[in-house]
Parts: structure tokens; C-alpha cells; sequence
């Protein structure tokens, strides 16, 4: 198996580095990541400035640019093989219900997926690391025995609790939960004076009931939730086409 790891954090946060020592038994692992942390960074693509890729002494490659564009980058340009899956994380800390919008976590696996390539985006509930051998140890057997449960091309999404390996529940397929609209930005001063704002916390989660990616992590489960990209509403898209016609 051929495995393009890439991330969001950097190429030197220690949830990559974690997660290529769980994968390398079983894998051939080129990572591509990028040059520091780009969180909140989504889908985004570099368009207004050239990219480059150098290799780190750990053999890691690193890009200036955003997780999308690492796995862009290496899949139609970068590689000599097209890989067999893609594998993002783990992240420092969880990418839940909307949260994956925004996320670049779950973006270099969405990458991954859009050229066809089955993706996998790992996250640990909690930031800090705690217990990360837990989360690469999961990583990998989830990689090594349930990867192929799915026919064709998949992206999912994984979030792990922070807890003793011993701790996890298990597994649990698992849909988007809902957040409470965002905290409000925080204002403040730049050395100038000059008013400034911190974009805000997440909101707090609204629809985190039994079946949730929030629900699940809360009762000890590792949660795993298949994603799709097709934002078509279909409900609205039949009553405009009648207000059309």
C-alpha cells in the first residue's frame, strides 16, 4: 500500500509525526504537508503566488502553501505513483459537526478524494496531544483493518477522544452534528493602536444527539462519519425549478 500523508498543523507538528511511525510498518509513506500550521484554512488553493517544495531532514516534503495545495500539488505534479490512499492528521484537536467546513484537516483528505483516491481525516478531540500513541494506534488499525469496509473512492472523517487506548469504547459510524452559531470576535489593539479582532470561539454544540460525531466522542466512541461533496439542496433545487418554469 501507497500512502500520501499530509495535514494541517505542519510538517513538524507531532500528530503527523505520530501518525507516519503508526503507518510506516505497514505502508510505503511520502508526506506532504505544509511549512507550518494552516488551520482553519478549508479547501483554499494558492493562486496568487508560485509554491514551493522542499524536503525536510526526516524526509518529509513541505509546502508554502495550504494542505489543499500539498495534496494538489503532489498528485498532479509531485508524484511519480498515484497513491492508494490519503491520510490527513492527526489533528490537534477535533473537527466535528461544522467545524469541517473550515477545517484543512479535512480538506487535504477532501483534496484526496476529489482526483478519486480513497481519504481518511484523523483529529483528536482535545488539543494538547494527550494520548496521542492511543490516537496513532488507532490510526493505523483503523487503516490496516476497516479501510476497505467501503466500496470505491471514500472520504471519512475520524475523531478521536483523548484517552488511554485501553479507554476507547470502540467504534462508531457516526453523522454531522450541529453547532450553536459562533462566539462573537474579540476587539482589541494593535501596538498602533489600531483596533484589531480574534475571530471567536466555536459555538457550542446544538444537536449533539445519539447518533452525532458529538455524542459518540462524549460517550468514549472513536467517531467515524463518511462525507460527501455534493452541496446540491435537493429539496429547494425542485421548488426552484417550479418558481422557474
Amino acid at each position: 500500500m501507497k500512502i500520501l500523508v499530509s495535514n494541517d498543523d505542519g510538517y513538524l507538528a507531532p500528530g503527523i509525526v505520530a501518525l507516519v511511525e503508526a503507518l510506516s510498518p505497514i505502508a510505503e509513506i511520502v508526506v506532504v504537508a505544509p511549512d507550518s500550521n494552516r488551520s482553519g484554512s478549508s479547501n483554499s488553493l494558492t493562486l496568487n503566488r508560485p509554491l514551493s517544495v522542499q524536503r525536510a531532514e526526516n524526509g518529509y516534503y513541505f509546502v508554502n502553501g495550504t494542505p489543499s495545495d500539498c495534496v494538489h500539488v503532489a498528485l498532479t505534479g509531485g508524484l511519480a505513483f498515484k497513491p492508494d490512499l490519503i491520510v490527513s492528521g492527526i489533528n490537534q484537536g477535533q473537527n466535528m459537526g461544522d467545524d469541517t467546513l473550515y477545517s484543512g484537516t479535512v480538506a487535504a483528505a477532501t483534496e484526496g478524494f476529489l482526483f478519486g483516491i480513497p481519504a481518511i481525516a484523523f483529529s483528536q478531540v482535545n488539543p494538547g496531544w494527550t494520548h496521542l500513541d492511543s490516537a496513532a494506534r488507532i490510526a493505523r488499525e483503523f487503516v490496516e483493518r476497516r479501510s476497505g469496509v467501503l466500496a470505491g473512492p471514500y472520504l471519512l472523517n475520524v475523531n478521536i477522544p483523548n484517552l488511554p487506548y485501553e479507554e476507547i469504547k470502540g467504534l462508531a459510524a457516526t453523522r454531522l452534528g450541529k453547532r450553536h452559531e459562533s462566539e462573537p470576535v474579540i476587539k482589541t489593539k494593535d501596538p498602533h493602536g489600531r483596533e484589531i479582532f480574534w475571530i471567536g470561539p466555536a459555538g457550542k454544540a446544538k444537536d449533539a444527539g445519539e447518533g452525532t460525531d458529538f455524542h459518540a466522542v462524549a460517550n468514549g466512541f472513536v467517531s467515524v462519519t463518511p462525507l460527501q461533496i455534493d452541496l446540491t439542496h435537493g429539496a429547494q433545487l425542485e421548488l426552484l425549478r417550479r418558481g422557474l418554469s
